[in-house]
Formats: C-alpha cells, structure tokens, sequence
C-alpha cells in the first residue's frame, strides 16, 4: 500500500497579501507539518495546480521555501491561476513533456502516476482562460502513457474536472474538452482513479465509470450553494488536504480537515470513553 497526500488551490500570495483575510502561506504551512508529522511515511505529496493566486515569482519563490520543509517529495501541477512560463523558472526541475507542458509520470510502488497540465491559457481572462483545456498534443502524450502503462493502474491528476460537479457556476469553468480526455482514457482499461482540484471542496464520485476526488483547499472554499453562478465567493472555512491509499484492487481516499485535527487532538481520548474507564 503506498500513501499520497494531496494538496490543491494553494494560492500563495506575496508577504503581506491575504484572500478574504486568510494568508495562504500560513495555512499551508500549517498543512505541510501537520502532514510530514501525522503522515511521515506518505510516498509523495502532490498539489493540484491553482499553486499561487496571480502567477508571479515572488509567492512561486515562497512556495518553493515553504516545501523545503517537508523529507517528503513533492510532484507540482498548475492550474488557471498559474503561470507556466514563470513557474518554470523558478522550478527548473520540474519535468515537462517534449512539447514544454508540465506533464510527466511517476511509479508509486504498483500504480503509476500521471500528471497533465490542463492551463488554458495566461490567467485572468476570465471566463475563458479560468476553463481548462487539453490541447491535441497533450491528448497524445497522454494517449502513449496510457499505451505504455500497459496492465499496471493508473491514478490521474489534473487541476480542472473533466465533468459537471453540480455547481453551476464552477461546471461553466471546467476542463472544456472533458469527453476527450475520457474518450482516451475509454481507450484503454488503465485508469482506475482520477483526482482534480479548482472547486474548493471535498467532492467524490464516479464519471463514465471512473471513480474520482476532489479535495478543499488549504486557504479559502466555495460556498456550499449549490445554485451560483457566482464563482468568485469564498468563505473560511476549516484547511484540508487528501490522503490516498492505494491498495492491490483500488485507491482509498480520505479528506483530513487539518485545522480541526489540531484543535481536536488533545481530547480524543476522551471522545473514545478512555478517561471514564482510567477511573
């Protein structure tokens, strides 16, 4: 059994800067060493794109300082409020695909990993660079990981979801060409379990037969209304981050709301009826 920690919708700021009050370097900071501490033997954290708030250097930088923090190793992604051209330069060894996408794969004990770079397009041309898209050429990369990955699972990562989620607001800016991505992933009989990201909350299901993830953000998270078209409000509500367990038949997933975690921890004894029974 190997073990994922994933953590999506970042939006690391400059020093100083907050959204809706909240510092996402704090709150991910918090995230990084209640994981390294709880989850110290987890294979690998990957963060599911959205990495900073407006692309720019200075909280790429911050990123990069912050996860120096954590033994365990990090797989990065980008999503809609990322800059590919700046976050590659301040990650230079962050692999790309022949094409220069932030695309790549990655083993994990028996499954294999794959990673697709779904940014449309530069950030704030909203509404239609914050949709995703995969371009014919990354459908390709993907299509020969898929070939190549032969009998052996795959677990997909992508920021945007390929499929409605049951918010209207953020089904508007979904991946664009979702029936393509599955239309290559029906090709083969590979893809076991898909994670994405960019909605702000704790969501599962299956889609087409593919089951999948989508976890909360460490910062800020969608209202739980389900009627907006507004995708702009944020409330503040408890951190998390994703833990998966991959297993011989599947993957496992559970959503930790860190936050409460730390709170909770000294008193769950007590919750368990141990304090009663030392009497």
């Amino acid at each position: 059994m190997s073990k994922i920690i994933v953590f999506t919708d970042l939006h690391i700021l400059p020093i100083g800067k907050t959204i809706i009050g909240l510092d996402p370097y704090a709150r991910l900071a918090a995230g990084i060493d209640h994981a390294t501490k709880i989850h110290p033997d987890a294979d690998r954290i990957v963060c599911t794109g959205d990495l900073t708030h407006r692309g720019d250097a200075d909280s790429y930088l911050r990123l990069a300082e912050l996860l120096d923090r954590t033994h365990i190793p990090v797989s990065l992604l980008i999503g809609n409020h990322d800059s590919r051209e700046t976050f590659l330069s301040c990650f230079p060894d962050v692999s790309v695909d022949p094409n220069g996408f932030v695309q790549s794969v990655l083993d994990v004990g028996d499954w294999r990993l794959v990673f697709l770079d779904t940014l449309n397009a530069p950030p704030y041309e909203f509404p239609e660079t914050y949709s995703g898209y995969l371009c014919p050429a990354r459908l390709e990369w993907l299509q020969g990981q898929l070939r190549e990955a032969g009998d052996r699972p795959v677990l997909l990562f992508l920021h945007h979801p390929p499929h409605d989620i049951g918010f209207p607001g953020m089904d508007a800016i979904k991946l664009k060409n979702g029936p393509a991505l599955y239309d290559v992933i029906g090709r083969f009989n590979c893809v076991k379990h898909l994670v994405a990201g960019h909605v702000h909350r704790t969501i599962s299901g299956s889609h087409r037969g593919v089951p999948f993830n989508i976890f909360k953000s460490p910062c800020h998270q969608m209202p739980m209304n389900m009627d907006s078209m507004d995708v702009s409000l944020s409330v503040d509500e408890p951190a998390a981050y994703g833990i998966l367990l991959t297993t011989p038949t599947g993957v496992l997933a559970h959503s930790e709301d860190y936050e409460i975690a730390i709170a909770d921890v000294g008193t769950s004894h007590e919750a368990l009826g141990a304090g009663a029974a030392a009497e």
